[in-house]
């Protein structure tokens, strides 16, 4: 069984002589260096000029551009696009990377497919808190936390994994439990994740049972509500009391329709089509795929978002959500 980390098995005084150059001040980039600095770490942020910049400025920040930070930093911690990796660590991190640093993530797609190569002589880590940003921020300030993945790729000090655990601490994770990984396992099993459930897999079934509605003669205001905005409700219902609080909550009609007809649409095929994405994942024809698209503009990503958008389950969901004030 995987340990769990909590507060009591890591120190902060592992980082007390460290300066933490956060690389970005975006939604994790921000709120984790907020929570860095209020745990009484030395913490300064790297960025280009514009609204970031001035954000972070007026948050009392020590604000330099990237080639500065991570001159001055002795952990640099990458919180930028995973795609904006490889062209900011060749032009402004690389040159920076003196022997005993630390360079850390928050994902291990750049350095698991090779986009980032560090040098051996720095230590590389990772920390990855299992929320977006702004949750990672109001957990802590309620004196909670987000729980988060470490991990080490490369230890060339000795302490790189006390040091992944002191960002941990910092960022509020030990609070509520942090788990050891690998760069490997974290990368593939998020992808995995992502594209056969969390977006791939809940967007095309949301999607499909839509259209099935529709093409069965209901209404598509009727369809969007069943199809879609109930998945909200289910779903809220598993993240408090798994599958069996959820079940425990619906109707015996529903139970007994899900759990019959339930595996009938998710079956064995389906299964096997996840497996395939698996396996482009693992051999890395999903993060070369990925890539090249990232580099010629992304014009198939802006047409999939476009079909998405243009979707019947979209243009009568814009509708709704207007009504109910969820949307403006």
């Amino acid at each position: 069984m995987t340990r769990v980390y909590l507060d009591e098995d890591t120190d902060l005084s592992i980082l007390r002589d460290e300066v933490i150059a956060v690389i970005g001040y975006g939604s994790q980039g921000r709120n984790q260096a907020l929570n860095l600095r209020d745990s009484g770490l030395r913490v300064i942020i790297g960025c280009r000029p514009g609204k970031s910049e001035k954000l972070a400025r007026e948050e009392g920040f020590e604000v330099y551009d990237i080639d500065e930070a991570a001159r001055r930093g002795t952990i640099i911690y990458m919180l930028i696009p995973d795609m904006a990796h490889k062209e900011i660590y060749e032009k402004y991190i690389r040159a920076n990377l003196s022997e005993g640093k630390a360079l850390c993530f928050s994902h291990g797609f750049s350095v698991h497919y090779k986009q980032v190569v560090p040098p051996p002589y720095v230590d590389v880590i990772m920390v990855a808190p299992k929320g977006p940003g702004p949750t990672v921020r109001e957990n802590y300030l309620k004196g909670s936390g987000v729980p988060a993945l470490i991990a080490v790729e490369q230890d060339y000090t000795g302490r790189a994994k006390q040091r992944a655990l002191g960002i941990a601490k910092g960022i509020g994770a030990t609070r509520v439990g942090v788990l050891e990984t690998t760069f490997k396992d974290e990368t593939e099993s998020d992808l995995i994740g992502e594209q056969t459930v969390l977006v791939g897999g809940l967007m095309e079934l949301i999607k499909k049972g839509f259209e099935v509605l529709v093409e069965e003669g209901y209404p598509p205001e009727l369809a969007y509500f069943e199809a879609c905005n109930e998945a909200k409700l289910i779903i809220d219902l598993i993240y408090r009391g798994g599958l069996i609080g959820m079940l425990k909550a619906v109707s015996d009609t529903a139970k007994y329709g899900g759990l019959i007809v339930g595996p009938k649409i998710i079956d064995e095929h389906v299964k096997e089509n996840m497996r395939e994405a698996a396996r482009r994942v693992k051999d890395g024809s999903f993060a070369r795929e990925w890539i090249r698209e990232y580099e010629e503009g992304g014009k198939t990503l802006e047409e999939l978002m476009r079909q998405v958008e243009n979707h019947p389950l979209e243009v009568v969901g814009r509708r709704l959500r207007r009504m109910a004030g969820l949307e403006k």
